[in-house]
Formats: C-alpha cells, sequence, structure tokens
C-alpha cells in the first residue's frame, strides 16, 4: 500500500536538509499508521486459527486499543481490551478512546496497574483469559514477530533513496520493522515516548539481527503521554507551517526530537531524512479535553 511522502520544513529551523514525511496516518481514519501495518498479518494469522475473539492490552489513551477493534469489527471478529487501571471502570464512559472503541463493538475489563503489569503472567489477568473461548491474543501495541514483518513493509523502493528513516517508538515493533526493512546504509532513529526506556534496544534485538538503528532516549517529555506547552506549541507551529498534522503521544515528540539533532549538528547536513508518521491522530481529542480541563493550550486540527 503506498501512502503520499511529502516535503516538510520545521519551525525556527532553517536548513538545506532534505526533509520528507511518510504519511502512513493516511492509510485509514482509524487504522492508521503503524497499527495497520502491526496488525495486518496478525490478522491474517487469527484468521487461520479460525479464531472469534481479538484480545489486546492498552490504556485509557490507547491508539492501539482503537485502532484493534475497529479492525476486529471490519475483518469479522469480536474483541476485547483489557485496559490499565481499576479507577476507570466507573467512568470510562467519559473517556473518548475508550468510547470510541466501544462503538467498534469492544468489550472492557478493567485490571489494577500492578496486575496490569505483568500481563499473561498475572493469575489475574489469566483467570480473565481463561474464560474468554477462541481468542487471539495480540500484545499491547501490538509488537510481535508478525507486527514487526507488518512494520517492515513501511519501506519500499521509493524509499530507499534516504539516508535516514525516523520513527516514534512505544514498545519497538514498528521500529524493529524498520530496521529489518532498511537497506544496509540507511540507519534508523528511533525517539522512545517512555521515560527510562534503555530495554527497548535489548526488545528490537529480539525482532532484528541488524545493527543499522539508534535510540535517541532524549525526548520522551516526561514519559508516555506526558506533553509540554513547549511541546504543544511546536505541534501546532508544525501544523500552520506545513498543514500536517502530529499526535502529541507519538510523532509531535519524534519530529521535535528530530529539529533538534539537526539543529544540534548531530545529522550531517546531506543526509536525507525521511521522518515515518506513525499516526495515532485519533488520541488528540482526549488529550486536547484534559488540556482544556487544565486551562492549557490545546491542539490545533
Amino acid at each position: 500500500m503506498s501512502t503520499p511522502i511529502q516535503t516538510f520544513q520545521f519551525p525556527g529551523l532553517q536548513t538545506e536538509q532534505i526533509l520528507h514525511i511518510k504519511r502512513e496516518d493516511m492509510i485509514h481514519p482509524v487504522i492508521s499508521g503503524n497499527k495497520f501495518w502491526k496488525l495486518k498479518y496478525n490478522l491474517i494469522k487469527a484468521k487461520d486459527l479460525g479464531k472469534q475473539i481479538l484480545v489486546t492490552f492498552g490504556g485509557a489513551m490507547s491508539n492501539h486499543i482503537v485502532a484493534c477493534a475497529a479492525a476486529a469489527q471490519a475483518n469479522g471478529f469480536q474483541s476485547i481490551g483489557i485496559i490499565r487501571g481499576e479507577e476507570i471502570v466507573e467512568k470510562w464512559k467519559e473517556n473518548i478512546t475508550l468510547t470510541e472503541a466501544s462503538e467498534y463493538g469492544m468489550k472492557f475489563f478493567f485490571v489494577p496497574r500492578q496486575e496490569y503489569r505483568l500481563k499473561e503472567k498475572s493469575k489475574y489477568i489469566q483467570n480473565i483469559l481463561d474464560k474468554i473461548p477462541n481468542y487471539y491474543l495480540v500484545p499491547e501495541g501490538g509488537t510481535n514477530t508478525l507486527a514487526v514483518k507488518g512494520a517492515s513493509e513501511i519501506l519500499s523502493e521509493e524509499t530507499y533513496n534516504y539516508d535516514i528513516i525516523t520513527s516514534a517508538m512505544g514498545t519497538g515493533g514498528t521500529l524493529a520493522g524498520l530496521s529489518v526493512g532498511a537497506k544496509a546504509y540507511q540507519l534508523v532513529i528511533g525517539f522512545p515516548v517512555l521515560k527510562n526506556a534503555h530495554f527497548l534496544v535489548k526488545e528490537l534485538l529480539k525482532y532484528t539481527h541488524k545493527k543499522n538503528f539508534i535510540v535517541n532516549l532524549e525526548y520522551h517529555f516526561g514519559g508516555y503521554a506526558k506533553i509540554t506547552t513547549e511541546l504543544i506549541d511546536f505541534i501546532n507551529e508544525f501544523y500552520y507551517l506545513n498543514n500536517i498534522p502530529l499526535d502529541p503521544v507519538y510523532t509531535g515528540k519524534m519530529m521535535f526530537g528530530l529539529r533538534d539533532m539537526i539543529k544540534k549538528g548531530q545529522i550531517d547536513k546531506d543526509k536525507k531524512i525521511l521522518a515515518v508518521h506513525t499516526g495515532g491522530l485519533q488520541g488528540i481529542k482526549e488529550m486536547n479535553k484534559y488540556l482544556s480541563k487544565k486551562s492549557k493550550p490545546i491542539i490545533v486540527t
């Protein structure tokens, strides 16, 4: 599937660098970006196995939860989300992300955070899974070997003339796929959105034998779904300049980090750069709701 590659400029940066962005966010209104690619072969396997229900994990602002719910409905599956945080159970209908997933037919189990961290190793969660018939388990964020296979297909002949490929990182599956799909002369740079994400390098090496990637840990802005006014201003300035929306959890942080690396001279001026827009735009609505409650600037769309 071919998606547009567009030129862009960074606000507040004059550079002769060749800057392009691959608009994976335009694949589908909901099952977009890396979520489309990470689910592609998992859906095929679930069908081949004759499974009826997709089960997955996520938080209350998870793009993956919504994408999985929509993909399940579109492909004839039921879906169940195991959601982080028991405290949400009484007010989940106030949450835009979970409400949207519910509209695609997803049912929820809300579990304590300490149990959620253990995933399938938790007896609490295993008891839930034991009661679900004929299910196919999609990991948190969708990352597994099949997801990496799908993500590798983000790159194709039209991307082979770039020197550097960049992407945001959550669980690491997309960056592993880009590493697998990249040519020997290409460098892949990942920008984790998690705080203390040193473990991701080890995770990546489970899925790729290549050493063609680096992980820049400096642009998480405090951790997953944490943002600052500086980041919001950058996202809005980028939108006004390029008419390209960025989400605050993933692509906004990646693009901010890329601009900063160029500013600091950490990337050679003659290198051609392709940033991968991994989607996640549905999360803007929930984030803006939160920002409005805090009387902070919101993200322009």
